[in-house]
């Protein structure tokens, strides 16, 4: 059975979409731009953004009752690719800071363009083990 998972703690949906839905051993994140749930604001920087993005996810997960360690794959969607370095090390920081065992799996793309105009979105999902 599918249960819609909805937190506070990250931005509302700003489409006809979810933030996650839990299938019992999977939980699947809608990508989360870098708007902080609680003003609206979106850093300026693509460092901060990627923080927010990534603590958008942990907050969904969380609320689904799993950490940041049970997430086995994300992708990254970035505006600008040269970003990459940058975004890498703070993606690095969030998975070593929250005690992921490795890393997930990856995917990073270049698009053209994002909701809001934001510089990346990441979607995340977790396994329940």
């Amino acid at each position: 059975m599918t249960k819609v998972i909805h937190t506070e703690k990250a931005p509302a949906a700003i489409g006809p979409y979810v933030q996650a839905v839990d299938l019992g051993n999977l939980v699947l994140t809608s990508g989360q731009i870098p708007v902080n749930p609680q003003t609206g604001e979106i850093p300026a920087e693509i460092t901060q953004q990627a923080r927010q993005s990534l603590e958008n996810v942990k907050a969904i997960i969380e609320q689904a009752g799993l950490s940041v360690a049970d997430i086995v794959k994300t992708t990254v969607f970035v505006k600008d690719l040269n970003d990459f370095a940058a975004v890498n090390a703070e993606y690095k920081a969030f998975f070593h800071e929250n005690n992921h065992p490795s890393f997930p799996t990856r995917s990073c793309v270049e698009v053209a363009r994002l909701p809001k105009d934001v510089g990346l979105e990441i979607e995340a999902i977790a396994v329940r083990k």
